[in-house]
């Protein structure tokens, strides 16, 4: 009864936004006024609570505004400097097949800013480059959601499987194991299966560029490309398994993606088994497909005939800033993570658990976003004018973005810290040997799923992050939410610990491609917003297979008597 109740504002979010076609900017103010209700009429969450806990998610969100706005603010200046225009041509010449393209710029580059950045940067990146070789904005948002999932668990520098694994580290020590052991076999195991999935995503990305946006709407025009898939997902699994045996999570999508980046490009450029017929967009304007454009003017980018190098050099300093401020052997991500570095707001309305911290050079909507958009308009000699257009284009852009973000956030805050000691012995006394006592809306949820689904749990882990990572826009904090849920109903059910986290871990990342905070991101950088429903509708079919592989593959696993032990 308390999951189907604390279900009442996420359904009804997803019938609004996916069936009537709301944007998030209506949905979710209405949700969470639901969340609220709910909370202060069933948990017996105070009205000042409620308050305080919606400031401090209108200040979370403003964390991740700074990182949209960043990115936006970046592309803006890079368009008006003509280096947009450069980059078009550089991957113009590398092939002018979309499918190869998409694979190109939305899934490799993509997972490697995702592992150094994370935080929705990938598409907020990728799709505007996209967008720039004349990929319709809808299509380009679409792809760069799909495509940003692989790199997710080991990236940003392995953040979120080293929080699912420190979440259940003390329920591994009661068992007599060894928490460093099993962060090591969460890892791999996270790996292989989840790399298996990826490629068939680079297909299945593939296939919804050609069947929802192409001019024919055929899944024929997938086949072509996919021995060019098959190959680059060979190299990428290669060195994405290897690395998480021998590194760890830290390194793996940074590394493997850059590779197969590399490798990607060579082969393009040669035509190893890109098709000799080329699909594009050539034309789209004239398809009548007016859902696919942007919703808000998006300004040309201007042609300054702007050398190579130049137009390279802020996203090459991009890289290099987030690859020494988050690998920790540079000692400059200790740094920007400490004091004098620290904005706080402390005892939000009075209460002593509720701060918020803002390590804002760390934000990389700041530092290396807004600061490398700062110097190119030094560096490429953008004149005032331009500047404030870039600025003022910017700030339009985002708007409507913001304001979703505030309220999805607050609704999340809401659901992750509801509590209620009797609703926690009802979880408890229904579950019979739970040890957990988390009560929380979203935990009821969580815990009423794995209920139902007990004989068939395989199938249904990967979906309760898929769920997580929806609700809060993060695979880090879907495995904060439910990798200690996975872990004990793992325990009981006799199944093995490290599998299931690990299907925790895989749905947190699968769950990037519809999430309601990526989606606002990135229709905020390809002027989409108010098509946040439509987005869903595409992306859920590979969600739900790639989450459906993944547990598929370790039944197999599990069937071939794979039981990786952390004792």
């Amino acid at each position: 009864m308390y999951a189907l109740i604390a279900s009442i504002p996420i359904l009804t979010t997803v019938i609004l936004m996916v069936f009537f076609g709301w944007p998030a900017k209506r949905a979710l103010p209405l949700a969470w006024i639901l969340a609220a209700v709910i909370a202060a009429a069933v948990w017996g969450m105070g009205v000042k609570e409620i308050a305080a806990r919606t400031i401090g998610g209108f200040l979370g969100a403003f964390e991740t505004i700074c990182i949209i706005f960043g990115a936006i603010l970046l592309m803006n200046v890079l368009k008006m400097s003509g280096a947009m225009v450069t980059i078009n041509h550089i991957f113009s010449r590398v092939t002018r097949d979309a499918r190869i393209q998409a694979v190109i710029v939305g899934y490799l580059f993509g997972g490697f800013i995702e592992g150094v950045a994370g935080f929705g940067t990938p598409a907020a990146l990728g799709a505007p480059i996209l967008i720039s070789l004349g990929f319709p904005p809808l299509a380009a948002a679409s792809v760069c959601l799909i495509y940003n999932s692989t790199p997710v668990c080991p990236g940003p520098v392995g953040v979120p499987t080293l929080t699912g694994a420190n979440m259940v580290a003390e329920a591994v020590k009661g068992l007599g194991g060894d928490p460093d052991k099993f962060t090591r076999l969460l890892t791999i195991f996270t790996c292989i299966p989840h790399m298996i999935g990826g490629i068939a995503v680079i297909i299945m990305g593939v296939a919804v560029l050609c069947k929802v946006f192409g001019r024919n709407k055929s899944f024929k025009d997938v086949i072509p490309v996919i021995p060019f898939c098959l190959f680059i997902g060979g190299v990428l699994g290669t060195v994405y398994i290897l690395m998480a045996i021998i590194a760890g999570p830290e390194l793996v999508s940074m590394t493997a993606f850059l590779t197969a980046l590399v490798v990607a490009v060579i082969s393009a450029r040669k035509g190893f088994l890109v098709p000799k017929e080329k699909w594009t967009f050539e034309g789209v304007e004239e398809w009548g497909e007016d859902e696919w454009q942007s919703a808000q003017h998006i300004r040309d980018a201007r042609d300054t005939h702007l050398r190579i190098r130049y137009s390279l050099l802020p996203y090459l300093i991009i890289c290099v800033v987030l690859f020494l401020t988050r690998v920790d052997a540079f000692g400059i991500k200790a740094i920007l993570n400490s004091e004098p570095f620290i904005l706080h707001i402390d005892n939000i309305l009075g209460f002593e658990e509720i701060d918020w911290a803002f390590k804002f050079l760390y934000n990389p909507g700041i530092l290396p976003f807004m600061v490398t958009a700062i110097f190119t308009l030094f560096a490429h000699k953008v004149s005032a004018k331009n500047a404030r257009i870039a600025v003022k284009d910017s700030l339009k852009m985002i708007s409507g973005a913001a304001f979703a973000l505030l309220f999805g956030v607050a609704m999340v805050n809401i659901y992750r810290f509801t509590s209620s000691e009797a609703i926690g012995q009802a979880i408890d006394s229904a579950a019979g040997t739970y040890s957990n006592m988390n009560s929380s809306m979203i935990y009821a949820m969580a815990h009423a799923i794995g209920g139902v689904f007990s004989k068939a749990y395989i199938l249904v882990a990967p979906y309760i992050g898929v769920l997580g990572a929806f609700m809060s826009g993060s695979c880090t904090v879907s495995n904060t939410l439910f990798a200690s849920l996975q872990f004990e109903v793992a325990t009981v059910l006799g199944l093995n610990q490290v599998l299931i986290v690990a299907l925790q871990n895989m749905g947190g990342a699968i769950g990037n491609m519809i999430c309601i905070n990526n989606i606002v991101a990135v229709g905020a950088t390809t002027g989409t917003n108010g098509n946040e429903g439509l987005l869903i509708r595409t992306n859920i079919i590979p969600c739900l297979l790639y989450a459906l592989i993944v547990a598929g593959v370790v039944g197999i696993m599990m069937a071939a008597g794979v039981n990786p032990s952390f004792m």
